[in-house]
């Protein structure tokens, strides 16, 4: 994983990026918080790591990369720490079984918190010594270990909130009140023409290798749809027989539906004829207005068939971001959840509900002139297969595993989610997951073709 082109280091100031240094790694260890010391060690599928692991690997990364080469008399924490916290650096030495890390009860979560203490230390020392040359040199590498760290943030999240769902007592990671439905704008169609378009990062400032290169991609005629799919849009599908129904769905996903049972999104469970919720706030009734989530690859396509649609390829879904501001239901409003956009810009959310506003229209809903939601709430999958743009070459070295070795049976997704910060973000970004995954924060919006 690189830069598409490298930031000029004469540009930022030193004490900035120092402090988004620490900002950063501040955010991981808040996010912390809530848990307690038995929560750290569970890993509850393959999929998902120990929270305790998360904030071992992302301080192995800057000691592996950054100071272990680059700093001047650096020592290691712990030895055994290169072994347990790799994840899939094949040429950077052995790694302990990713579906195995539940298994470490030792080092400590205490013994993990004076590692990280250990490498911000020397970080912010060695950040402070740079002169401009070498800074200029290793600005790239320093921004891949926040961005990488701000990926591990998200993953935390979800994977505290499958830690969670998996014990019978359902625990709360944060409460929030409940909430009113609030009014839900009518789903339209928004038109873009066809034509040749700039696909890919543009090289100013930070973006992940699979980002480039720059490209022209022709693009037919498409309608994209104006919002995100809601939870009683989907419930409907599964009242008509949605998950029944074979000729809806992929082979490869309806073999996946029978075999693990599927009759709903990840987290919903019925109970006494209603739908539950399991959130990172507890479990919830399954709100009509909220944008459905927690759906794999294939849901997402059979809901569009179901619907007369499909998914946007990932070159339209970045075709129409283009006019659409950056805002959203990021991780920093700390909703941790999904919410119905409360204006028609895609602001984030503001609880209870939109009915104030809705109100303040003299009771109408005012239609969007952009799709509303494109950033935050639910990473949108997309019918694009993760593969390489054309010209595309991995970087060198153990970090062009980062991206490159995994452009194999795996779908993009774009736009963010709830569990994503907004800084982290970019038009361009390329999420992917293979098309069962279903524990991040995944949903979708409708398109057609003209």
């Amino acid at each position: 994983m690189t830069t598409a082109n490298p930031v000029a280091f004469a540009a930022i100031d030193r004490k900035k990026l120092a402090q988004r240094y620490i900002d950063v790694r501040a955010l991981t260890e808040r996010l912390c918080a809530p848990l307690v010391a038995e929560d750290y060690v569970v890993q509850s599928m393959p999929d998902v790591s120990p929270t305790k692991w998360h904030l071992a690997h992302t301080s192995w990364f800057f000691e592996t990369f950054i100071l272990s080469p680059h700093a001047k008399k650096y020592r290691v924490f712990n030895e055994h720490f290169a072994y347990l916290f790799n994840s899939y650096y094949v040429t950077v030495g052995d790694r302990h079984c990713r579906q195995n890390r539940g298994q470490l009860s030792r080092p400590t979560v205490k013994e993990v918190y004076d590692y990280r203490k250990h490498v911000d230390e020397h970080m912010l020392a060695w950040l402070d010594a740079l002169d401009e040359r070498t800074a200029q040199e290793m600005l790239p590498l320093i921004e891949i270990g926040l961005h990488h760290e701000q990926q591990h943030q998200e993953l935390m999240l979800t994977d505290i909130k499958h830690v969670f769902w998996v014990n019978p007592m359902r625990p709360v990671y944060q409460p929030r009140a409940p909430r009113e439905s609030s009014a839900l704008l009518p789903m339209r169609w928004i038109d873009y023409p066809g034509g040749v378009h700039w696909i890919g990062h543009d090289g100013n400032g930070f973006a992940f290798d699979n980002e480039s290169p720059r490209h022209q991609q022709f693009v037919q005629p498409f309608q994209l749809a104006s919002r995100l799919v809601t939870n009683g849009e989907y419930r409907a599908f599964m009242d008509d027989k949605g998950y029944e129904r074979a000729d809806l769905w992929l082979s490869m996903g309806i073999a996946t539906v029978q075999q693990e049972e599927w009759r709903a999104p990840l987290y919903w469970i019925q109970q006494d004829g209603q739908w539950l919720n399991h959130t990172l706030s507890g479990l919830r009734p399954v709100e009509d207005d909220e944008p459905v989530t927690h759906l794999s690859y294939f849901d997402a396509d059979a809901f569009a068939r179901w619907a007369g649609a499909r998914l946007p390829s990932e070159a339209e879904w970045e075709v129409a971001s283009q006019s659409v501001p950056m805002k959203g239901n990021f991780v920093e409003s700390e909703i941790y959840h999904p919410a119905p956009s409360r204006d028609w810009e895609g602001e984030a959310p503001a609880e209870p509900s939109s009915r104030d506003q809705h109100k303040r229209l003299g009771g109408s809903l005012a239609l969007p002139e952009q799709p509303l939601q494109m950033f935050g709430d639910v990473w949108e999958w997309t019918r694009s297969a993760y593969l390489p743009y054309p010209g595309y070459q991995p970087p060198a070295g153990a970090l062009g595993e980062y991206n490159g070795k995994f452009m194999c049976n795996q779908f993009v997704l774009r736009g963010g989610s709830c569990a994503t910060s907004r800084s982290h973000i970019r038009r361009t970004y390329r999420n992917f997951f293979p098309p069962d995954a279903r524990w991040q924060f995944m949903g979708l919006r409708l398109a057609r073709d003209v």
